[in-house]
Formats: C-alpha cells, sequence, structure tokens
C-alpha cells in the first residue's frame, strides 16, 4: 500500500545536477523530460559556471518514450560542445530514460573516445534522492575523467576537502569556506571543487592530495572512498559538521593528528578562536540566561548533518536539553547506527533520541505533544514555521526548503558561524 509524504524535504536524484551546476566550468546535459528540468531546478546562486537555469536538455516527449531518445540526446551533446563554454559535460538521466532503457554511456563514450571530456551518471528519481545523486556524480566524475588523466605528483600539505551537498544544504558554500579557513589556519592546502574561484584544475588536483577530508554524516560517503581506494588518498570522514567552540576544536585536533600538522600551531589557532569566542559569549551571557527570552529545550527537524551538528552545539556550548531530533534525509540504513550513536555522544551525560521520519504531518503531530518547559524553539525547514506558530515557540529555519530567510553565503560552522547561528536563535520570532 502507497502512503503519502507531507511536506517532503528532499528532491529526487537527478535534482543533483546542482552538484554539476556548482562546479565551475562543467555542464550538466539532462536526458530527462521538460517538467523534471524546470521543476527540479528551483534553487538559484548554484556558484557554478552559469547561472542556474541555463542547461541543457533533451526534453523527452511521447515520441522518443516510443521510439527511444538516444538520437536526441547524441544531438543535444553535440550541440551543446559547440556552444556552450565549459570543460567538462556530464550527462545525467531521469526516470523516463531509464525505464525506457536509453544507453547514455554509449553516448557519452562516442564523445570520449573524440576527445571530449564528457561523462554520463545514472539519477533516476526511483532509484534515490538527491543526496545519494550527488554521490553518483562525483563518483562518475572521479572514475570516467580523474582516472583518465596523466599521472601527477603528490603536493605536500594538499587536502582535499568535501562537506554540503550544494543547493540542498542552503549553508553549503559558507559552511565550506569556513572549513577551508579553519583547515588552512593549521597550516595545511584546502583543495575544494566548489563555487566561484574554484575550477576544474581543482578536480585534477584531487588525486594530488595529501588527504582527503569529509564533513558529513553519510553524504558523500561513497565519493570520497572510491579517491581512497583509486588514489591511495587517506580518508577522514568527520560525521559532525563543527559548529562552535566544542566541537570546532575536537576537529582542529582531529585534522591535525590525521594530516600530521604542526601541534603548536593547531593549539595556538583553537586558542585564539576560542578566546575570541567565548569573549562574545559573555558579552550576552545575560541575554542567553535570559528565561523569559527562550527556553532551555529545543527539536532540530532537518538532514541527518544539521540535526547532530546542532544538537552538539546547543547541548555541548549552550546547555541546552535536547527532546527528539527528527531526521528527514532518509537517510540509508547502513549509516543510522553511527549517527545514532553520535547523538549519545554528548557532554554531561546528555543523550538525544532520534527519529527517522520523511512525513512533516507526522512529524509535527509529535511536537504538538512536547513539553518544552518553557518557550519551545524549533529549528528546521520553512515547513515547521507553522508548528512553532501554533506552539507559540520560536523558530529557524535552518534546512532546505528554505522560504522564510535569504541565504547568500552565510555559515553556521566554525566558531564565528556559530555566532550567526546564536543570532538567528536569539532574533528569531
Amino acid at each position: 500500500m502507497l502512503n503519502l509524504i507531507d511536506q517532503p524535504r528532499y528532491k529526487c536524484a537527478l535534482t543533483a545536477m546542482q552538484t554539476v551546476q556548482a562546479i565551475p566550468g562543467a555542464l550538466p546535459i539532462l536526458h530527462s523530460g521538460p517538467g523534471c528540468a524546470s521543476k527540479l531546478n528551483d534553487n538559484s546562486g548554484s556558484g557554478g559556471h552559469y547561472a542556474a537555469n541555463v542547461y541543457p536538455c533533451t526534453l523527452m516527449g511521447e515520441k522518443e518514450v516510443v521510439f527511444g531518445g538516444i538520437k536526441k540526446l547524441r544531438n543535444t551533446v553535440e550541440n551543446a560542445l559547440k556552444v556552450m563554454d565549459a570543460e567538462l559535460f556530464v550527462i545525467l538521466s531521469g526516470c523516463t530514460t531509464e525505464i525506457i532503457g536509453d544507453d547514455i554511456e554509449e553516448v557519452a563514450q562516442e564523445f570520449a573516445e573524440q576527445g571530449k571530456n564528457v561523462v554520463w551518471a545514472k539519477t533516476p528519481g526511483f532509484k534515490g534522492n538527491n543526496y545519494q545523486g550527488h554521490d553518483w556524480i562525483l563518483s562518475a566524475i572521479f572514475e570516467q575523467y580523474l582516472t583518465k588523466l596523466p599521472p601527477a605528483p603528490k603536493i605536500k600539505g594538499l587536502v582535499n576537502i568535501f562537506a554540503g551537498v550544494p543547493q540542498q544544504d542552503p549553508f553549503w558554500l559558507g559552511n565550506l569556506r569556513e572549513i577551508e579557513r579553519l583547515v588552512q589556519s593549521i597550516g595545511l592546502t584546502p583543495n575544494t571543487i566548489f563555487g566561484p574561484g574554484r575550477s576544474i584544475e581543482n578536480i585534477k588536483k584531487l588525486r594530488q592530495a595529501e588527504y582527503t577530508i569529509l564533513v558529513s554524516t553519510w553524504a558523500g560517503s561513497e565519493s570520497a572512498e572510491y579517491l581512497e581506494k583509486e588514489f591511495s588518498i587517506p580518508l577522514l570522514r568527520y560525521p559532525v559538521l563543527p559548529i562552535g567552540a566544542s566541537e570546532t576544536g575536537k576537529f582542529l585536533r582531529k585534522v591535525g593528528d590525521f594530516c600530521q600538522a604542526d601541534k603548536k600551531l593547531v593549539e595556538k589557532v583553537i586558542e585564539e578562536n576560542e578566546r575570541d569566542f567565548y569573549y562574545y559569549l559573555e558579552r550576552f551571557a545575560d541575554t542567553f540566561l535570559e528565561i523569559n527570552l527562550l527556553g532551555k529545550r529545543f527539536t532540530v527537524v532537518s538532514e541527518a548533518q544539521y540535526a547532530l551538528a546542532i544538537t552538539k552545539f546547543l547541548v555541548n556550548d549552550m546547555g541546552s536539553f535536547p527532546l527528539t531530533q527528527f531526521i528527514t534525509d532518509d537517510t540509508p540504513k547502513k549509516y543510522r547506527k553511527e549517527i545514532e550513536a553520535e547523538f549519545r555522544n554528548l557532554n554531561y551525560g546528555i543523550e538525544a533520541d532520534v527519529e527517522w521520519s520523511i512525513d512533516g504531518d507526522e512529524i509535527h503531530n509529535k511536537i504538538k505533544k512536547f513539553d518544552f518547559k518553557g518557550i519551545p524553539l524549533i529549528l528546521g525547514s520553512s515547513w515547521e514555521k507553522e508548528i512553532a506558530k501554533q506552539i507559540g515557540g520560536r523558530y529557524v529555519n535552518v534546512s532546505y526548503p528554505v522560504i522564510s530567510r535569504l541565504i547568500i553565503n552565510s555559515s553556521i560552522a566554525g566558531y564565528s558561524g556559530a555566532l550567526r547561528l546564536l543570532e538567528d536563535i536569539y532574533s528569531s520570532n
């Protein structure tokens, strides 16, 4: 029996076209119907080489469904190569083309044999969501493009960094840049492939790195593991996005040990950042302790990354108490035990219960029954705004969909990001 899902928090795998758009010099080519292309690409400002709404699509119709769409795909790719100023083209398949059996691999290989940088990735919605599609696309680029390049020497101190799914994570670019800054501050050289100032050259350098750091609960794991296996690049998968002094200090020490950074420098960086961080907290201590301004209990309704990271910050740094935390990204079951263990690994012996749910109505009905013992605090998507209003609580939009606020280059990672998150919490209505 089919169930209706109310208030979904993610889209189908084809939406991961935004991962390609976030790489300057890369261009997605969609082998799908026109409805898929127009409805999935609704987030602006990808930070890629093109505006988010400029991309080739085969616009599959009834004729292609009956007779096949390979000829149309071949023509679309050929014309894109002529008129689009890109260095890497990624063919992505939708549900219809997968169902009728169009072989996008064959078309991509034809152009690759001609010396064109064309790769392919199967991203039908019936196989997964855009968190998984993100991984499939990166794995395809690494396997089909990166492995074909001539050997290159390792670059001492170079560290690949991956964190957040472009566009799906509203803070993806701000967080990535902050993590870059943190890693650079302890004497390492970060290498990232997303956002302005990056290029296909950064992709080429991935195999020259000494280390790879993946800051993620699970998204991006398969592609990062591919780099480790294929190019013998040691991988550190750090499951908690560092927010605030407690977790950022742990992150810097872990990265420093893993990448053999100067320990004295690492401790110096942590000491200087914590000095500033606690200076600001002390200035507003009365505000944070004002019981009538905000209660001490909270819930997060979000993807695994933010549910865990925000819980760690509010408990470990701010002394708040977590109610049930709701994870809405349909996390694959093989990662859930590890994530649940992190929710039990909080300071002061505190543990947080976790519920895995993709149904907004079900989640909201449970939140209505919570005893917040004061003014409720809910952090989540725009879907949570109404439930916060109903129970007289405060609400902060931190995850997709983001309708209640504009996020341009903000970050909630690190020391400064944590202060910005506190501004949002204590300025919320």
